[in-house]
């Protein structure tokens, strides 16, 4: 599938828009369709990038607070860096106007095309959405400095390469497979990096007893975790039902209903899971299951039942809870469960198009096989240069005392600060004197 914006045509567009095309002499009616999908593309875009806000919260939530300040930083240079990676070669890589193989493209690199703007806006929205994803499952224990190295070849080569393959016509779209707005092309493969990521820093001081079981490390804020999630998931309104990619002739409000369901029931598939798993409604998974839903049902909310999207959000919720709790316990520090809900739940929603939504297996497994070997290969070896050349964990000392301090010499709660150094004083001298 070409991820092209399109202009709705013929009697639909004739029936939604003729009454406006006496607008004005040179407002034609495939003038106004053209404005109405560029405006809903730009509205789209504009949902997913929210996202980001979603992801700040969710991470810093998910951690402790020494160390939210650097959540924030990640964040925002995940944006910031990959939004300049992917307008320098990352568009190019992708969708440019020469296809290499159906490996890469070639073209249009330090994008300038005014003709294709709400394009290039929408693409680098999700190239950002891939990027973020391996913050919070390294947090607390990597170098900011060693982080702004990485993030470059994400936006800039690993996912504008799969997404040439896929959305820009390559060779797995030649294949059959299909996904129609990211469950593999966005999110496993975020969560595959995040697994290489994590494998070479390891874990967090402290998450493992002397006999190697994982001990909890609660996160500072559950509250900002939940405010997060529900910006994820308003946000993902533009994820799954922008991919139509036009408003004019396109049925945006069917991916936007099983999307809908999808969230619900991987939330509800979260918690009867971890309640019989850990014995307790837990609200982390819980939270983690919205998204394990939303990411399940990315792959297909144009194909799927609505019947069907509720199989495929309750059985990510499930899987994602097991994988959470499986990855842990053979070492994989993860803070945030972001490789389970991205990447475990990711390749259910690929695989789930085939299931629920008449789409090859062997196709779908083929992609999905090729996204996860090319990312975590290519990962790997970037993490693995990064270590080499720079180092890419703080110091333990640096870790203990938190990243706030260590890597942006501030706090994102300076109150903490404040008892520390300030209030013993005063406590001791209450009236200034000597």
């Amino acid at each position: 599938m070409k991820r092209r914006l399109v202009i709705g045509g013929g009697l639909t567009t004739a029936l939604l828009l003729g009454p406006l095309a006496g607008i004005g002499s040179a407002q034609t009616i495939e003038e106004v369709a053209t404005a109405a999908n560029e405006m809903w593309l730009v509205l789209a875009a504009a949902l997913v990038m929210l996202m980001q806000a979603g992801f700040a919260l969710v991470e810093a939530g998910f951690t402790r607070a020494k160390n939210a300040g650097n959540i924030i930083m990640k964040n925002v240079m995940d944006f910031a860096v990959g939004g300049l990676m992917y307008w320098a070669v990352g568009f190019g890589l992708a969708y440019g106007g020469t296809s290499v193989g159906g490996f890469f493209a070639h073209g249009e690199f330090f994008f300038n095309n005014a003709d294709r703007g709400s394009e290039w806006l929408f693409q680098v929205v999700f190239a950002a959405t891939a990027a973020t994803i391996i913050s919070g499952a390294v947090a607390g224990r990597v170098k900011f400095k060693s982080y702004l190295i990485y993030t470059p070849f994400i936006t800039g080569l690993i996912y504008p390469v799969v997404t040439h393959w896929t959305w820009g016509g390559g060779w797995l779209a030649e294949l059959g497979y299909t996904d129609f707005a990211g469950s593999g092309i966005v999110h496993m493969l975020g969560g595959v990096a995040a697994l290489a990521g994590v494998l070479v820093v390891g874990p967090r001081i402290g998450k493992y007893d002397e006999n190697g079981k994982p001990k909890a490390i609660p996160g500072h804020s559950i509250t900002l975790g939940a405010l997060g999630v529900f910006i994820l998931w308003f946000g993902w309104y533009g994820f799954n039902a922008g991919s139509t990619l036009a408003s004019v002739g396109a049925d945006i409000a069917y991916p936007a209903v099983t999307t809908t369901i999808a969230a619900c029931a991987g939330s509800v598939g979260a918690m009867i899971a971890a309640w019989v798993v850990v014995g307790k409604p837990d609200v982390g998974f819980t939270l983690n299951g919205v998204l394990a839903g939303l990411v399940g049902i990315t792959a297909g909310p144009d194909v799927i039942s609505f019947s069907g999207s509720v199989l495929v959000g309750l059985i990510a919720g499930v899987i994602m809870t097991i994988s959470v709790i499986g990855l842990e316990r053979v070492g994989i520090d993860d803070p945030v469960g972001a490789i389970s809900v991205h990447g475990t739940a990711g390749l259910w929603g690929v695989l789930a198009v085939a299931i629920f939504g008449g789409g090859s297996f062997i196709d779908q497994s083929v992609g999905a096989l090729a996204i996860i070997a090319w990312t975590f290969v290519t990962s790997f070896a970037v993490f693995k240069l990064v270590d080499v050349l720079v180092g890419i964990r703080v110091s333990p000392e640096e870790e203990v005392e938190g990243l706030d301090r260590s890597e942006h010499g501030g706090e994102a709660y300076p109150e903490f600060l404040f008892q520390e150094q300030v209030a013993p004083k005063e406590a001791l001298d209450p009236v200034g004197g000597n």
